[in-house]
C-alpha cells in the first residue's frame, strides 16, 4: 500500500480533506487550536508539514513539526507537533515513514535533536515512538489539559539524538518531573 502513497508538501485545501482523518486526537486538536494554528505552521515551516495521500486523493496521514531551540545551547531541534493516520491506514508503516521525513529535514537544518510530546497513557503510540528509537527524556506533568471534571494528564518528552549530537547529550534523562511551565 505505501508504495502507492504519495507523500508531498500540505496545503491549505488538505484542511477541508480532514473527513476520513476525524479521529478524536485530530478533532481535538481543531478544536483547541483551529485553522489559524494549522496556516501557521503552513507559512512558518512549510517543510516540516507532510501529508501521504492515497492515490483517489483521500489523505492517508500527516505530521506537522517545526524547528525551533538555540542552537548556541545544542538545543536547536526538530519538533513534532501533530502526527496522525487515518485509522484504516494504521499499521502499514505510515507514520514510520513520516517520522523518518521529519528526522531528515531536522538534520538538513543541523539540529541536535527531534522531539515530541505524547500522552503517558496513550502506550500503543509510546512503543511506537521508542521503536522508531525514541526515549524518555522526561515526564511533564499535567502536559494534558482534561475535560468533562477528568484530571490534566502527564506527557512524555521524548527525544531521539541526531548526528550532530555525538556525545547524545540531548537525550540523557532528567532525573525528575518538571511542570509545563519549566518547558523553554
Amino acid at each position: 500500500m505505501l508504495t502507492m502513497t504519495t507523500l508531498r508538501a500540505f496545503t491549505c485545501d488538505d484542511l477541508f480533506k480532514f473527513n476520513n482523518m476525524r479521529t478524536q486526537a485530530v478533532l481535538n486538536f481543531l478544536l483547541k487550536y483551529g485553522i489559524p494554528f494549522y496556516l501557521q505552521y503552513l507559512a512558518h515551516w512549510p517543510e516540516y508539514f507532510i501529508v501521504a495521500e492515497a492515490p483517489g486523493g483521500e489523505l492517508m496521514g500527516y505530521i506537522m513539526g517545526k524547528a525551533e531551540g538555540s542552537v548556541a545551547r545544542e538545543e536547536w531541534h526538530g519538533h513534532v507537533t501533530a502526527l496522525s493516520v487515518a485509522p484504516e491506514f494504521r499499521r502499514l508503516g505510515l507514520a514510520a515513514k513520516l517520522m523518518e521525513m521529519l528526522e531528515e529535514i531536522s538534520e538538513r537544518k543541523g539540529g541536535f535533536f527531534v522531539d515530541l510530546f505524547v500522552r503517558v497513557s496513550n502506550q500503543v503510540a509510546v512503543n511506537m515512538y521508542k521503536q522508531l528509537g525514541y526515549s524518555v527524556y522526561r515526564t511533564v506533568i499535567e502536559y494534558y489539559s482534561a475535560s468533562n471534571g477528568e484530571p490534566d494528564e502527564d506527557a512524555y518528552d521524548m527525544r531521539k539524538a541526531l548526528s550532530r549530537d555525538t556525545e547524545k547529550k540531548s537525550i540523557i534523562p532528567l532525573p525528575h518531573p518538571v511542570r509545563p511551565e519549566d518547558i523553554e
